[in-house]
């Protein structure tokens, strides 16, 4: 768009000038000079920033970035509003970075000391006003990024990118347009120049063709039957007897129109040596090698005048007569030829005489009709002889491929893979809501980010506490509450829209631990699972203790915001790993880490069986599609369906590899290993429960359920993760599946799935 205002410009001088508009020429010329948008051209807008944070001027960096965000950036749609701001944050850092590398701290505390007001409220700012007072802040490993040269220079091709896009995106005025007009008009006219070229060149060759058909109609031989399977030598030499010009000569298939239906022979396309023209690989033509012997041409010449001249009255023993001395002049060209250095040219020239010898020697009439028959046989057994798929028959090619590649029992289909990158270690929860429109993610660092992925990915709430927090849920009604566990004995009843916590609960003091919360589908009660202090937290690096954990499981009322009971555990108290509803309440499932498995009535509020599920603690739990059985995954590595109707009784049961149970493994350098042992779900069903998604070391993982031999059936592989992944949630709420899959980097990716309805 740059050059076409420039040459717009320079039309508009020419003008002015010609009507002697003088004084007007003037002021064009002086708001050019003064022109902030620089002529629309990008680089000259990045040189003025560039200038402006090279020597130190804030306020002009402040004006001129407002210039352009009321004059282009505010006219965009609401969606490009988050990628604004981000670049003005980024220009801002740019400029910080730069006075402390040039060592210039007084304007590095200018810089905080008047945005203060402005910059304070915002969370990517936060940390940042502790910058000032760091001896060596390109060293601390908050700022280290932003003092590298790549992150500079992808900041300013991010942004000269997005206001290139931006310019060319812009309404332009229909004078702009006057070059693109006059390009595509030339544009037009040589190309209307080409296509008469090629139509004259057509006609031409049509012409020819007529006149060679006048010439060699009813005057060929019985052998040319089989001549379009000869070789381009003998076919040039027949065509060469028709005064054609060498520009257009007819193509080579052009004897196959006189021949009857039937006895045509089905032949494979010309292939055309990298030597040959164009012009005769346009009409099927391909000259005489010019390093061919002279003697073999006119041995070849020789040869192929006789045949041609012959008359159609001519008789048998002619006609054997004359098969019998072309096949002696044959075989003279052809040895001299075999003399020659061997050229694939000639390779090629010589396997087309043998086989036309071969032709010659058997019967010409009854004979080419065989030769054409076996010709086809010839074709059909090629096109049978093809390799055949690798993945026609295999499983692992169905579900195995991380761009998720389609086949015919493929049920899913990903469409994206967005990734929200917000937290800065390694996650434990991971949770949508029950509309499908918020997702809560909890790292091991206690922070809790609230964010929104449709439209496009937007942080909501930050909830930051002092104390550790330990788990999350959302509540049902209203969907926009979050309950929230800490390492401390409180559970917090946090409110995403106003972004406050309406209200805390101390539950026990001699079970600080929240590790679980289940809230009932009709939200007038929630389950909240305390234990003891323990190893048991978000990220351990000892070893497992022997014996269990005591731990309680309490109801509590979430209108009076009151403890209701206390659920009996037998044999003895012991902490609850993970805990599920079934779709109307009234059945609660749990997993200790005794390796029981508990079943509550949530009528009578007692349990109506439990047994032992796993060697070691069961780490998740959740109710089939038709809740007629659980699902656990264990510590022993197993993936289990039990039948709830029969205590203790599996239907089904399957290993699943270490990176799908844990306890998950991020190793470092120098043999430094993070070990974090599961808390938040393990696996999630799709919304007709046919299929379940589980953590791996790369990606989630899609299997569907047999119910039978194997229990799981491998499907699809997400991918898209550095680190394994800790925790899934499989969202049904919208018309296309999301599968979140978080990792123990930080990154949580969401995966937007099509089902493939059979």
């Amino acid at each position: 768009m740059g050059s076409a205002v420039e040459r717009t410009d320079e039309h508009v001088r020419e003008y002015l000038i010609y009507r002697g508009f003088t004084s007007t020429l003037k002021h064009l010329e002086t708001d050019i000079k003064a022109d902030k948008e620089k002529g629309f051209r990008v680089d000259k807008i990045m040189e003025q920033l560039q200038q402006f944070v090279q020597s130190y001027d804030l306020f002009g960096l402040k004006e001129y970035w407002l210039y352009l965000d009321r004059r282009l950036l505010c006219r965009l749609e609401d969606v490009y509003r988050a990628t604004v701001n981000k670049l003005r944050t980024s220009l801002y850092r740019y400029y910080v970075i730069n006075t402390i590398q040039k060592g210039n701290l007084e304007k590095t505390q200018e810089f905080f000391q008047k945005q203060a007001l402005e910059l304070q409220g915002q969370v990517e700012w936060r940390d940042w006003f502790i910058l000032p007072f760091i001896p060596t802040p390109e060293q601390n490993p908050a700022f280290a990024p932003y003092f590298s040269r790549q992150w500079a220079d992808t900041f300013l091709v991010s942004l000269h990118n997005f206001l290139s896009v931006l310019f060319q995106c812009m309404p332009q005025p229909v004078l702009l347009s006057f070059d693109a007009e006059v390009q595509k008009m030339t544009s037009l006219t040589e190309e209307n120049e080409q296509l008469c070229q090629l139509v004259f060149a057509l006609q031409t060759e049509s012409r020819d063709q007529r006149e060679g058909d006048e010439m060699v109609h009813h005057k060929l031989p019985v052998y040319v039957q089989n001549m379009d399977r000869l070789g381009d030598t003998e076919l040039d030499l027949v065509s060469s007897q028709r005064p054609v010009s060498t520009a257009t000569t007819p193509s080579r298939n052009f004897f196959s129109t006189f021949l009857p239906q039937g006895r045509r022979t089905p032949v494979k396309l010309p292939q055309f040596t990298a030597g040959s023209s164009p012009s005769q690989a346009a009409v099927g033509r391909k000259d005489l090698p010019i390093n061919l012997p002279a003697k073999s041409k006119e041995a070849v010449h020789a040869n192929e005048v006789k045949p041609v001249s012959s008359q159609p009255s001519t008789s048998e023993p002619k006609t054997s007569q004359s098969h019998q001395s072309t096949n002696q002049s044959t075989n003279q060209s052809t040895n001299q030829s075999t003399n020659q250095p061997s050229h694939p040219r000639h390779k090629k020239i010589q396997d087309h005489e043998k086989e036309r010898k071969e032709l010659f020697s058997k019967p010409p009439p009854q004979m080419a009709e065989k030769k054409g028959e076996a010709g086809e046989g010839e074709l059909h057994a090629e096109a049978s002889s093809e390799p055949p798929d690798p993945c026609s028959n295999s499983r692992s090619c169905r579900g195995g491929a991380e761009g998720g590649g389609l086949s015919m029992e493929q049920p899913f289909i990903k469409l994206s893979q967005e990734e929200y990158g917000e937290h800065h270690s390694s996650i434990m929860h991971c949770r949508v809501d029950c509309s499908g429109r918020r997702v809560a993610s909890l790292d091991v660092d206690g922070v809790i980010k609230v964010w929104s992925f449709n439209p496009i990915m937007q942080t909501k709430a930050t909830i930051m506490s002092k104390s550790a927090l330990l788990s999350l849920e959302w509540a049902t009604k209203p969907d926009r509450l979050l309950l929230l566990g800490s390492g401390v004995g409180t559970v917090r009843l946090y409110d995403t829209d106003a972004k406050k916590n309406l209200y805390e609960m101390n539950i026990d003091e001699t079970h600080p631990r929240i590790l679980s919360l289940a809230c009932s589908p009709s939200g007038s009660s929630f389950v909240c699972s305390a234990a003891a202090l323990s190893r048991s937290g978000g990220v351990e690096s000892a070893p497992r203790l022997p014996a269990p954990v005591s731990g309680q499981l309490l109801l509590w009322d979430t209108k009076t915001v009151k403890q209701q009971l206390q659920f009996s555990l037998e044999p003895e108290p012991v902490a609850i790993n993970c805990t599920a509803f079934n779709h109307n309440g009234n059945l609660l499932v749990t997993g200790a880490a005794d390796g029981v498995i508990r079943l509550f009535d949530m009528q009578r509020y007692e349990s109506a069986m439990s047994w032992r599920a796993h060697d070691g603690e069961v780490y998740s739990v959740e109710f089939s599609y038709d809740e007629n059985t659980v699902f656990s995954i264990g510590e022993d590595g197993k993936f289990i369906q039990w039948n709830i109707h029969r205590c203790g009784v599996k239907q089904s049961e399957q290993v699943l590899p270490q990176d799908a149970t844990g306890p998950f493994v991020l190793s470092g350098y120098s043999g430094y290993k993070q070990v974090q042992v599961p808390r938040g779900r393990l696996f999630a069903f799709d919304s007709e429960g046919q299929h379940i998604l589980t953590c791996s070391s790369s990606g989630g993982l899609i299997y569907r359920l047999t119910n039978g031999e194997p229990a799981l059936e491998s499907m699809l592989s997400l991918g898209g993760h550095k680190a394994p992944v800790v925790t899934v949630d499989w969202c049904s709420a919208v018309d296309c599946g999301t599968c979140l899959t978080a990792s123990m980097d930080g990154k949580i990716k969401l995966s937007t799935l099509l089902a493939q309805k059979s």
